[in-house]
């Protein structure tokens, strides 16, 4: 039987129902512009009726504020993510092979065109006139300028590769943060919820925090209710995780750490010093070369290890336990322009690491196509030998750094190492053909600076006679090969700036020292279509720069299609979970009514009970 007083209490409970309902409609107001923030809504529903003694039953006993709950549908946070990913991928792509096309574009005077087409005009001119001193220097000086411009373009791109892995530290150190933020967040949230509560405000700080990492790395997020007792857990409170690369970045209160480690080797013999790799804190394996990690941070790691599958890369024959040395044959790299693994790193025999001092190389020809197969023989430490035996059945992969399916910094290095090692070993075998004006034997023209002397090489070349008449088929990593020219050390022999009377234009001078059938040799160069597989030097060169113009506007033309998806789904997700303020001021009328109505039933229930108790006293 209810209290006589009974509607006052059912006024009451719609006093207290409304005026939740105002504050939680002021709360989404002055959260409109909030970044991350879901509307929040009182979930409204009538008390539990009672039973009386009279015909009709039960009594409704009022309303009830049960929660306050956001608006929000997983699926579209889940698909936003995936989307974020993927933008974060494109945009950080687009960005740097914009910045490698500009190193390489010809839209100004200073190009590889124009300093190259300059090269064989200031020969042009010492076959015009081979006595002339100054059309020597002249096409001296055009040679510099050809070779500084591949030191120029060069430098830049290992520039660009430190910038890069400067950003993948800052990249890793931000995930980290996220993590730390994330965890601490789930622990409030627990401490809340546990004893009934909701804690919309601090869930709407972590779901931002989660959409944030989404766009740094491909996140995968659960949450899970323990069950009453669960393990000893409290009852009430949800297990959450989030993980990346397929471990653990946030398992409920615990935050795990991504380690960045220098490295102490170079995988490239491009590579600049002290690349970052990326560990797990807690031993968890992490895979910076995968299709699971996604966002910046992939886009990153594409971009400064992309070597285009480029790397050594073989199965191993075999090798014993206690060997210090391991003999490569049937590698994917056969031609000493494409030897781009340094002279000392690490080689992986499947999943054992062992540092290698140097190696050699034997040339062998393919019986059945007559083309050159290397065999490499790398020495491994001496105190640190091969542990266990390996046959082929075994079938142990041996490689040199990851194999990157991705047109990064290392492969347009690798491209530039291949044009000037063929061009220049083309240019100096003609011009050692010739003698110069004094009728000395030509020298190696175009040649590299060692770093260590400072002094040019003395190139050893494969394929050729040494001087006692036998062919060269093996070298080593110590030996002056074209192995050692690379881009950024490439420029012509000193002794022809100091002296242009050297270069070799003639075969011989005996019929005068007009003779100029070697610079004509010479000049054919330009026009040879044997020298590369694109054709001419011109047109190799040409395929480089379009492949880098259709890899940025492939990369530039995804990230604008990706970032109108992310807005897109983005708006599909403000459509339910965002405040409209129109609505909301429509929903402060509506409680106002609401609450005015119940007070109103206070006001009347009064004057009921003041007419029963004191206008009917006897």
């Amino acid at each position: 039987m209810p209290s006589t007083f009974f509607g006052l209490d059912i006024g009451t409970s719609g006093l207290h129902t409304y005026q939740a309902a105002l504050n939680t409609t002021a709360h989404n107001i002055t959260n409109t512009r909030t970044e991350g923030y879901s509307r929040q809504q009182v979930n409204r529903q009538a008390k539990d009726p009672i039973a009386i003694a009279q015909r009709y039953g039960m009594v409704g006993t009022g309303v009830t504020a049960n929660k306050i709950s956001q608006v929000r549908d997983e699926y579209y946070d889940l698909k936003y993510r995936s989307a974020n990913t993927v933008n974060g991928e494109y945009e950080t792509r687009s960005y740097y092979l914009n910045n490698i096309q500009n190193f390489l574009n010809e839209i100004k005077d200073g190009g590889f065109n124009t300093n190259f087409k300059n090269l064989f005009n200031g020969m042009s001119e010492v076959e015009k006139n081979p006595t002339s001193k100054s059309a020597r220097a002249q096409m001296v000086n055009q040679a510099y300028a050809l070779t500084e411009y591949f030191n120029n373009v060069s430098e830049n791109l290992k520039n660009t590769q430190n910038e890069v892995n400067f950003a993948i530290k800052n990249t890793v150190d931000t995930i980290n943060s996220y993590g730390d933020q994330i965890a601490t967040l789930t622990k409030q949230i627990n401490m809340v919820e546990v004893s009934g509560g909701f804690a919309n405000d601090l869930r709407d700080q972590r779901n931002l925090l989660v959409d944030k990492l989404s766009e740094l790395t491909s996140v995968s997020v659960k949450e899970e209710k323990i069950g009453e007792a669960l393990d000893g857990k409290l009852a009430g409170v949800t297990h959450y995780t989030v993980k990346i690369n397929g471990g653990y970045l946030v398992n409920n209160y615990r935050a795990n750490k991504l380690d960045v480690v220098p490295r102490d080797y170079i995988s490239n013999i491009n590579d600049v010093e002290g690349l970052y790799d990326v560990t797990w804190s807690d031993g968890q394996g992490f895979s910076a070369h995968n299709s699971h990690l996604g966002g910046k941070l992939g886009a990153l790691f594409e971009m400064r290890d992309g070597n285009n599958m480029a790397s050594l890369r073989c199965h191993v024959k075999e090798a014993s336990e206690g060997d210090t040395e391991i003999t490569l044959e049937d590698t994917n790299i056969n031609s000493i322009e494409e030897m781009n693994f340094p002279p000392r790193g690490r080689i992986q025999l499947g999943s054992e690491e062992y540092e290698y001092t140097g190696f050699d190389v034997k040339i062998e020809k393919d019986e059945d196509t007559g083309k050159d197969k290397y065999k490499y023989i790398f020495k491994l430490k001496e105190d640190k030998p091969i542990t266990k035996d390996i046959s082929e059945d075994s079938k142990v992969v041996a490689k040199i750094g990851e194999q990157v399916n991705f047109k990064g910094i290392p492969y347009y290095l690798d491209q530039l190492n291949t044009f000037v090692r063929k061009f220049s070993k083309e240019f100096n075998e003609v011009h050692k053909t010739g003698v110069d004006l004094d009728g000395n034997q030509g020298e190696d023209f175009f040649n590299g600076i060692d770093k260590t002397t400072g002094e040019n090489y003395k190139f050893k070349v494969p394929g050729t006679e040494d001087e006692s008449g036998n062919e060269i088929t093996e070298f080593s990593s110590d030996d002056e090969t074209y192995y050692r020219l690379v881009a950024h050390n490439y420029s012509v022999t000193r002794t022809f700036k100091e002296n242009p009377s050297l270069i070799a234009a003639a075969s011989t001078i005996s019929e005068g020292i007009e003779n100029t059938d070697v610079m004509k040799k010479l000049e054919s160069l330009q026009r040879d279509r044997t020298m590369f597989d694109h054709g001419k030097p011109e047109e190799f060169y040409q395929s480089l720069t379009s492949d880098i113009g259709v890899g940025a506007k492939t990369a530039e033309t995804f990230a604008k299609n990706q970032d109108m998806m992310v807005k897109a789904i983005n708006n599909q997700r403000l459509s339910i979970s965002g405040v409209d303020s129109d609505e909301e001021a429509m929903d402060l009328v509506k409680f106002r009514n609401c609450y005015n109505l119940s007070a109103k039933v206070i006001t009347v229930m009064n004057e009921i009970y003041n007419k029963l108790i004191n206008e009917m006293a006897v």
